[in-house]
């Protein structure tokens, strides 16, 4: 066959360059709409993280030993020499909590705590925190332990501990400060005796005492008077009450633990497993960009629309069959513009829905009254079988007209050999080979030629017969099976061969195998024209660029795409 290139052609080319260069400069907006689907979309990704999360908090709950922490409350006040009245202003805020904080995680104290529990400093210290409320004289000690005894045992062990070593710091600063002043009343005391020595030994009472004598006694009264000022300093400090502070809420059971708040740990691990789920199907989104709707499929084409055909399953069939009809009616446009060219029905993948649309276009053709033969690769037959036999179900063949009875028979063998729309005669079928055998009908009339490479003309009542099976041609049984099935649906035929084997004439409707792995379908469409099959959701936009470049490249025309997977409008 010559291929003409038409100014149409050409101008449809080019107008797809400009628009593939358009479409390929614009970013596709996210709009809310899409922030709710994409993770609709891609639930697997969004489960899976829930359940990881999940799952990891259930392996802690039940796999980690609960972790219990015990409270025990001290109250601070500064040391003075008589607790019974009112402190000067400012007493109250004399304490320094930094320093006592840093006093309560000291050494001393956990050395001692450690000996206390038998347990190892470096483990003590991991375990114990402390807190200071802001502008208060309050300290906390928080023990964890991994039972609860053990954790109430180190907050009020801590607690003690601290007051203890407090206490001690305490007597040793008063041992120091009633040393000092034992040393000074001592200084102070042999100052006197030396005075006295100065005095005269004997005197009368009517001598009158000289100024030498006066200044001494003076002398010595002064010192007396320091000497009691200096006792009577360490007796209050020997008096004071050196406890640092009190336990006002010692730890007791019961307490809390890590696990008490299992189900709202859970519950968080869901809430934040859907988070992660979502954040990472957006992602994953962002970095597998698919064709999400007709707009987009068609920016990438530069085609038309033919129409969206719905997902085909256990409770669709009906209306994948419904929407393939109304692709039909576009493309019967084409047909009669140009006959005899193949309809190449291409994609990238084989789990695009390819196979259900284009079964579901032949028989929307030979519901219109075409005798349509449906070629396909071995692989996909099972597949356009169970459409075929579907469709028969829905809608049962009706009778046809007979052809005039001046037509001779070489014209009507040919007609009926060109597969044409005026082969309308009931059960006809050109069958190759001398023997046909008519399965399930009652009566059969088989006209045979002399020639074994002859046509043989079989006529079978619609009624009886909805489905014609030839008897395989010898030496080539599996070929003859494959290639001579014929199914008649409304009021035309649809012939399902081998790939490849279609006739040049007629309404042929190709199943192309994948583009990705076989190169057959761009070859098919090189002499017809090809309809590009897109999946919502699953077909990428670089498959489809691709698809789209390699039909360009080999020259193939493209009529328009069918969207599957959706909504039909």
């Amino acid at each position: 066959m010559y291929r003409y290139t038409t100014a149409q052609t050409v101008g449809e080319r080019r107008l797809m360059d400009v628009t593939d260069s358009v479409a390929a400069s614009r970013q596709r907006v996210v709009g809310f709409a899409d922030v709710v689907r994409i993770p609709l979309r891609r639930w697997r990704i969004v489960l899976t993280a829930t359940a990881a999360v999940t799952l990891a908090v259930l392996a802690y709950l039940f796999f980690f030993p609960a972790t219990y922490r015990a409270t025990t409350v001290v109250v601070l006040r500064p040391v003075v020499t008589d607790p019974f009245t009112l402190p000067s202003s400012g007493a109250d805020r004399a304490i320094n909590m930094t320093a006592e904080n840093g006093i309560a995680l000291g050494n001393d104290v956990i050395d001692s705590t450690a000996r206390i529990l038998d347990r190892d400093p470096e483990a003590v210290r991991e375990s114990l925190t402390t807190e200071v409320p802001t502008g208060g004289q309050v300290l906390r000690f928080q023990y964890a332990g991994d039972s609860e005894r053990s954790a109430i045992t180190g907050a009020n062990t801590a607690a003690e501990t601290y007051l203890r070593v407090r206490e001690d710091i305490y007597k040793q600063q008063r041992a120091a400060l009633i040393l000092s002043y034992d040393n000074t009343i001592k200084q102070v005391t042999n100052q006197r005796i030396a005075v006295q020595k100065d005095l005269p030994n004997q005197k009368s009472s009517s001598d009158t005492a000289s100024p030498r004598t006066q200044a001494t006694l003076d002398q010595v009264s002064a010192l007396n008077d320091q000497i009691a000022q200096l006792a009577n300093a360490r007796a209050k400090v020997a008096s004071a009450d050196l406890s640092p502070g009190s336990v006002t809420a010692a730890a007791r059971a019961p307490i809390p633990s890590s696990h008490d708040a299992g189900p709202l740990y859970l519950l968080g691990a869901v809430l934040g497993g859907l988070l992660l789920g979502m954040v990472t199907a957006h992602a994953r989104e962002a970095l597998d960009r698919r064709v999400r709707s007709i707009e987009q499929a068609a920016d990438l084409v530069g085609m038309p629309a033919l129409g969206v055909v719905r997902a085909a399953g256990r409770h669709h069939d009906e209306a994948a069959a419904a929407d393939a009809r109304y692709v039909s009616l576009a493309v019967l446009k084409w047909i009669d513009r140009h006959p005899d060219r193949a309809l190449v029905v291409l994609s990238g993948r084989d789990d695009e829905g390819r196979t259900t649309v284009t079964g579901n276009l032949a028989v929307a053709l030979a519901e219109a009254g075409h005798d349509v033969t449906l070629a396909g690769p071995a692989e996909s037959h099972e597949e356009l079988k169970r459409v075929l036999f579907a469709a028969q179900k829905r809608t049962p063949p009706r009778p046809r007209t007979l052809p005039s009875p001046g037509l001779n028979g070489a014209a009507s063998a040919e007609r009926l050999g060109r597969g044409g729309a005026g082969s309308s005669v009931p059960g006809v079928t050109r069958v190759a080979g001398p023997t046909v055998r008519v399965a399930d009908a009652p009566t059969q009339v088989v006209t045979t030629a002399a020639d074994p490479e002859a046509t043989v003309i079989m006529e079978t009542p619609v009624r009886q017969a909805p489905v014609i099976t030839p008897a395989p041609a010898a030496g080539h049984p599996a070929e003859a099976d494959s290639r001579l099935l014929n199914v008649l649906v409304g009021g035309g035929v649809v012939r399902l061969c081998a790939l490849g084997e279609e006739p040049d004439t007629g309404v042929v409707v190709v199943d192309a195998p994948p583009s990705d792995t076989d190169e057959r379908g761009v070859r098919a469409a090189q002499s017809g024209v090809a309809v590009l099959v897109v999946a919502r959701d699953r077909t990428r936009n670089a498959e489809l660029s691709r698809l789209v470049d390699r039909l360009r490249s080999a020259g193939a025309q493209t009529v328009g795409f069918v969207l599957t997977g959706g909504r039909s409008a």
